[in-house]
């Protein structure tokens, strides 16, 4: 059985994010989204996670709640993130990572899966959540309809939660 997995804070959802999580969901037979929590953004978790949720009801969802806040590319750095995911993601079974990250390939190598790399280049959807949080507006095309309406819907939300 193959079994798949991606991470990220997911604030907010876009559609290269959505790539990812398809590509999962068509490949393998079982597909995990662990969901972190996050001070980039006020959106909760939760909010975060239904999102992806009502997109996708069939993905199975981890929450990541009070991760590691050291991030990097050195060793140290990525022993304590990858020893964080070993703990979140035991008794999944899981076989592969996806992912679009330069750090993909350490998470593969030390949680000892098969690393899939998806548009790494971005070359599908040119889009990153940084850029969306700094301009919804002019990228509301990267953005779900889901996620674009509750985010205009509330105008607090876009200027409180994208701090």
């Amino acid at each position: 059985m193959k079994i798949g997995f991606t991470i990220g804070k997911f604030a907010p959802l876009h559609k290269g994010h959505q790539y990812l999580i398809e590509k999962g969901l068509q490949e393998m037979d079982k597909f995990y989204v662990v969901i972190y929590e996050t001070d980039v953004t006020k959106i909760p978790l939760e909010k975060r996670a239904n999102w992806i949720k009502q997109i996708y009801p069939n993905v199975n969802l981890i929450y990541a709640k009070n991760p590691p806040s050291q991030y990097g590319l050195d060793e140290q750095s990525i022993k304590i993130q990858t020893d964080y995911l070993k703990k979140i993601v035991e008794g999944t079974g899981v076989t592969h990572f996806y992912n679009s990250e330069p750090y993909g390939k350490f998470v593969a190598r030390d949680l000892k899966l098969e690393e899939v790399q998806v548009d790494r280049k971005r070359e599908k959807y040119p889009i990153s959540a940084t850029i969306i949080r700094n301009n919804v507006n002019e990228n509301k095309n990267y953005i779900d309809k889901i996620v674009y309406k509750e985010i205009m819907q509330n105008l607090d939300f876009l200027s409180n939660f994208f701090a």
